[in-house]
């Protein structure tokens, strides 16, 4: 892989990066630190419906799971980045081979080639 492919993918990763981290700082910000009440927007002495509390911790256990989930995604961005400084970027880490241009920009943290991703998923 060339010089001006390896800075376009990182520019790449960079913007995945920082989205990533925006979206996580806006689930903490908004979801979790506020309390169930706070959360619903019930500020009266009275308690409120058991579906509706349901229903509000079932959203907050759904943001939580994004969370989880962009943060793995965080992590396998930032290994890609790793590679691109290790100079093993673009290269499938089973077979050795160059990973396809087209695989690398719809899955740019990809550490895989086609071939072996999907041996992989045979093989779970």
């Amino acid at each position: 892989m060339n010089k001006k492919d390896l800075e376009f993918f990182k520019k790449l990763l960079l913007k995945k990066r920082e989205e990533m981290i925006e979206h996580m700082e806006f689930i903490k910000a908004n979801e979790m630190n506020s309390t169930t009440k706070e959360a619903s927007g019930d500020h009266s002495a009275y308690s409120f419906h058991m579906a509706d509390q349901g229903t509000d911790t079932s959203e907050r256990e759904k943001n939580f799971f994004y969370a989880q989930r962009d943060g793995r995604y965080l992590y396998h961005l930032d290994k890609a980045l790793e590679r691109i400084t290790e100079g093993t970027y673009g290269y499938c880490e089973s077979c050795k081979k160059p990973i396809s241009r087209e695989r690398l920009e719809a899955v740019p943290h990809a550490r895989l080639c086609i071939e072996c991703k999907s041996k992989e998923e045979v093989n779970k």
